[in-house]
């Protein structure tokens, strides 16, 4: 009879050593996987190394060298002189900064602001599945892939102040009379904050595109059938819907407000008159242009608590809603 045919109550039962010799056997073997899993916990930082590298050295070196300058007198190849709190004491009491710091607030707000909108209105307006929409998409999301400085360069052209610049000549079909955009102090805010806009809504569009995807849309059939209109339906059903990303878009935009520089720099480098001096460009003309090192690295190390200050409240805000 083969072992196959056999009866099974006629094999004998499993003792307890068997069950014990079973049991042991399946340990070892557990502990011989997790030993080895365990001696491959290496391996993911392995392939994180060259960029932790590369952010040890270009990014987290910098900045605690930064934090050490902002305390000192820094003279090139003469040593620097430690000063104490002395280079803070005069960005805050410089009329510069406090003129370039509420620059920055107002640039800041009126982008985040300006961004969020356009943004969550084109994403309303291209949400949905289809060829020519995702064609849209794309194409709507160009400015955020070019580089800033093509992006400055551009809107320069477009703000030329003469009668004949592109802007100016659209002005002029409607009756109005050429302006100076970035050349007159009265409008050169303005114009920089559109061009931030511009740059920024096809990214805010993104992210709201796939927050809308979380939406309930029976709560859309329901607001439908109770009366209220396309506004109303997006005011009392999308907007709710979206408080979290509105939170996290908020943080970006901010932070992206704050450090504004390039297009700044680019378009008008501050001026004219020093209407568009903002955090960074003085920073920049600080350290670099007055080789004012120390007190260009106490302006950055102040941007760079209040944006912290900035993320920390939002996110204390956040958790206080969600409970």
């Amino acid at each position: 009879m083969s072992l196959d045919q056999a009866d099974p109550a006629a094999l004998p039962a499993a003792g307890p050593a068997t069950r014990k010799t079973g049991r042991a056997a399946g340990g070892a073997a557990g502990r011989r996987g997790h030993d080895r899993r365990a001696g491959r916990w290496w391996t993911p930082w392995l392939f994180l190394a060259p960029a932790l590298l590369l952010f040890l050295y270009f990014k987290f070196i910098p900045m605690v060298s930064a934090l050490t300058m902002s305390f000192q007198d820094v003279q090139p190849y003469l040593g620097n002189r430690w000063v104490g709190t002395e280079n803070y004491a005069t960005v805050l009491q410089s009329d510069g900064f406090r003129e370039a710091a509420w620059h920055t607030v107002v640039l800041a707000a009126g982008q985040t602001a300006g961004s969020m909108a356009l943004g969550l209105a084109l994403a309303l307006l291209m949400e949905g599945q289809g060829r020519r929409l995702g064609f849209v998409r794309s194409a709507a999301f160009l400015p955020v892939v070019v580089p800033i400085a093509v992006v400055a360069e551009l809107w320069r052209i477009m703000y030329h102040p003469t009668s004949d610049g592109m802007l100016n000549s659209v002005l002029g079909l409607v009756g109005f009379g050429p302006s100076g955009f970035i050349n007159d102090p009265d409008s050169s805010m303005a114009s920089i904050m559109v061009t931030g806009i511009w740059r920024g809504a096809p990214y805010d569009m993104m992210i709201f595109l796939a927050g809308l995807t979380s939406v309930d849309r029976g709560l859309y059939e329901a607001a439908k059938v109770d009366g209220a209109s396309r506004l109303q339906r997006v005011w009392h059903v999308t907007v709710p819907g979206l408080r979290s990303v509105f939170s996290i878009l908020f943080i970006l935009a901010a932070i992206r407000g704050l450090r504004v520089f390039t297009e700044v720099f680019l378009l008008t480098n501050g001026g004219p008159d020093g209407s568009t001096e903002v955090v960074m460009t003085l920073i920049y003309k600080l350290g670099l242009e007055q080789n004012r090192l120390g007190v260009g690295a106490a302006g950055a190390v102040l941007l760079f608590i209040v944006t912290l200050i900035l993320t920390v409240v939002v996110h204390l805000l956040r958790r206080r809603e969600s409970k």
